[in-house]
């Protein structure tokens, strides 16, 4: 029920017979009514897929944790000109605009939520408050996760001086739990621990005890399901083969552009496995569009019809369980919404259209998003 506090003894006993349900329905999106009850939010025009094994549907696309550009229709947020996390978190046109986004992405079926920073993490905990069974919550503490661990381990390990056994695991472990504190969390549904992104790999050592922070949570109930966001492909597969028990769900690159490698590609070990797969960056960090997501913008409506047509494009590989755009306004939930029930397949001139927009938004990527050219094909 709306309003109703889920405890995390209450998801420990009910999880598992959600689970088994939900993995009774059928794939395709239009389910007769009695394969929808396990489905989380179920909105018959919204499709939902297959959350990799974890029995679960998500809808097929979700809301993803960034909030770039807020500044350009909540101007209050961010009187100090700096970047999007440096926005003020208690500002209350800040706070009003993530409840309405939840609240129309709820609206309209949508049913997880990727937040990966300390302030995501604080600012969607609040805008579920009262509605905590409405939205599946996918969680990162990343700036006190494998990032800043692994070179503090690196750094030691150089020194002579190598951490002890279990330091990793015990400090993801306190910054999950620092998480709960901060925010009033007693679980999450998706702990997906930011790892080093396309530059710097992890060593073994230091993934071992990553997983064994995941494992080591989801027995004590503190997390339904773990995984990992990484930006590396061969690590990504490495990872998914050596720890197929621990890993659920992967948060990944995914744009417009993204196709299958023959024969040697990520997505084969993520079918064979069955891992769920949340793609973020589908619109190249907004490099696709031309306006500034204003809704008075000039480009207004033809940037909403470059947002469909490369969520249609992704949905188009069934290995993906959803892209996770960040969306600043109700308008771009219900946007992305309608290119979910529009036709999937992109006929000849719409395929043209998306490629020329897409080699636009490829030639302006700022610097530190050039990296993106490295996930066309996968």
């Amino acid at each position: 029920m709306a309003g109703k506090k889920v405890s995390r003894r209450d998801f420990v006993r009910t999880g598992a017979a959600a689970a088994a349900g939900a993995a009774a329905g059928m794939a395709a999106s239009r389910l007769p009514a009695a394969d929808t009850k396990s489905i989380l939010n179920y909105n018959p025009k919204m499709e939902y897929r297959d959350w990799g094994k974890t029995g679960l549907k998500v809808s097929a696309v979700c809301l993803g944790g960034h909030w770039k550009r807020l500044d350009k229709v909540v101007p209050s947020c961010n009187k100090g000109g700096r970047g999007w996390l440096q926005f003020d978190l208690d500002d209350p046109g800040f706070q009003k605009n993530r409840y309405d986004v939840v609240s129309k992405c709820i609206e309209l079926g949508i049913n997880y939520i990727d937040a990966c920073t300390v302030q995501e993490v604080k600012a969607y905990a609040k805008a579920l408050e009262g509605r905590r069974d409405k939205m599946y919550l996918g969680f990162s503490w990343y700036q006190k996760e494998m990032r800043s661990l692994s070179n503090a381990w690196k750094k030691a390990k150089k020194g002579g001086k190598p951490m002890p056994a279990g330091w990793i695991t015990g400090k993801l472990m306190e910054a999950l739990e620092e998480g709960f504190r901060e925010t009033g969390l007693e679980y999450v549904d998706l702990w997906r621990i930011t790892m080093h992104e396309q530059s710097v790999k992890h060593d073994d050592a230091e993934v071992e005890e990553m997983m064994r922070a995941l494992e080591k949570a989801r027995k004590q109930g503190k997390a339904r399901f773990t995984g990992f966001s990484s930006h590396h492909r061969e690590h990504i597969a490495k990872c998914i083969t050596t720890y197929p028990e621990i890993v659920d769900s992967i948060v990944t690159p995914y744009t417009a552009k993204t196709k299958k490698m023959p024969g040697d590609s990520v997505f084969t070990v993520l079918e064979e496995r069955k891992v769920g797969f949340f793609g973020i960056k589908p619109f190249a960090s907004g490099s696709l569009f031309k306006g500034d997501s204003t809704p008075d913008h000039a480009e207004a409506e033809a940037d909403d019809r470059r947002a469909r047509l490369a969520i249609r494009f992704i949905l188009c590989n069934p290995v993906i369980t959803a892209p996770i755009p960040g969306m600043i306004t109700t308008h771009q939930v219900e946007n992305v919404a309608k290119a979910v029930a529009e036709r999937r397949e992109l006929d000849v001139a719409e395929a043209r259209e998306l490629e020329e927009a897409m080699d636009e938004a490829w030639a302006k990527l700022p610097p530190d998003y050039e990296w993106l050219k490295d996930w066309e094909y996968v």
